[in-house]
């Protein structure tokens, strides 16, 4: 799989000052691989690569972007298998189930609706003495910070409406997950033009910088409620444009009209989904006091017949928590 100029000078920086760490895989303790330990001179270094691809980019127009987020698609459905097995084996999501494959051809089908959406300028006025229009224009440089729950598929969420409008993207991963999304960026620099796309697989430090730099236009941030607090104080001197997806506490309502039976899967999935580390899953459950027993007698079920266990495994559909801060956070909330 070829990369970009800005990501391999970024890879060989850290290699040749032997600056890698091991990730193991969750579900088993062996290790997955190395991934580099990128440090702020190579987040400099891919702003700078950012800026020189950027203009260039933007002036294509949308039409030319969205045939290159098309094609970058399809690279990903190339390579579905391969990142799917990867994902599996550093996030611990199994391969089958709303899990590794799931998200791998999620990331594919949402660079296609990022390609496709409708950018026409909008008229907002036209009243005879005055009109106004709407054009969408890029913003430069974005930063995106993502997750270790969803690595490669919130990743897209993040890069595939900023490469639409025009923007160019450097990617800080998490340091759970890096190799998840390096891979990803790998397959998706294949189809985009070198420097537009790096990942920089650094630790909080780098993130920081990031949030700071005078180079970003735009940080994009999903995870905790107080990284998010951390991004929105670096980022204040450069009064940058945020989108912060945070921690929740979602809650579900069962009315003593519900056949418990029947809604005893989708309630479990509700806050199940990817061994729960999901932000929008549910956390609270409200059931009416006179179906309440039955319900919990239904997801008693439905809980005990759902394999469990590696995510190479073909049977199982829930896997391990990926790290252990998340397990230690679980053990509480049980005890």
């Amino acid at each position: 799989m070829s990369t970009s100029t800005a990501t391999s000078t970024v890879e060989t920086s850290s290699a040749a000052a032997g600056s890698s760490r091991t990730i193991l895989n969750p579900a088993t303790g062996q290790p997955v691989g190395e991934a580099p330990v990128h440090t702020v001179e190579d987040l400099e270094r891919a702003v700078a690569a950012a800026q020189a691809a950027q203009p260039a980019w933007a002036a294509l127009g949308h039409d030319a972007r969205s045939a290159s987020l098309m094609k970058a698609a399809d690279a990903v459905e190339r390579s579905a298998e391969e990142l799917a097995r990867l994902l599996s084996r550093e996030q611990g999501k199994p391969l089958n189930g709303p899990n590794a494959r799931f998200e791998v051809g999620a990331c594919a089908a949402w660079l296609r609706a990022a390609a496709g959406t409708p950018l026409d300028p909008e008229t907002v006025v036209d009243d005879g003495e005055t009109r106004a229009e709407l054009h969408y224009r890029p913003i430069g440089v974005v930063g995106a910070i993502g997750p270790w729950n969803w690595p490669m598929l919130i990743t897209v969420w993040q890069i595939g409406p900023a490469l639409r409008m025009g923007n160019a993207v450097v990617v800080k991963p998490s340091e759970y997950t890096p190799l998840s999304v390096l891979a990803l960026v790998e397959i998706l620099n294949q189809e985009l033009p070198e420097g537009l796309l790096t990942v920089v697989s650094g630790g909080r430090d780098v993130g920081e910088a990031l949030a700071g730099h005078p180079a970003i236009g735009k940080i994009m941030f999903t995870g905790s409620t107080a990284t998010g607090k951390a991004i929105i104080k670096s980022s204040a001197d450069t009064v940058k444009r945020l989108t912060l997806e945070l921690g929740g506490n979602d809650a579900g309502i069962v009315l003593p009209d519900a056949d418990p039976q029947a809604i005893a899967e989708g309630l479990f999935w509700g806050a199940f989904i990817n061994t729960g580390q999901t932000c929008a899953a549910l956390k609270r459950l409200y059931v009416h006091t006179d179906i309440y027993d039955a319900v919990c007698e239904a997801l008693t079920n439905v809980a005990a017949a759902m394999p469990m266990g590696n995510g190479l495994d073909e049977a199982n559909v829930l896997g391990p928590l990926q790290n252990r801060a998340q397990y230690d956070i679980v053990a509480r909330l049980v005890e």
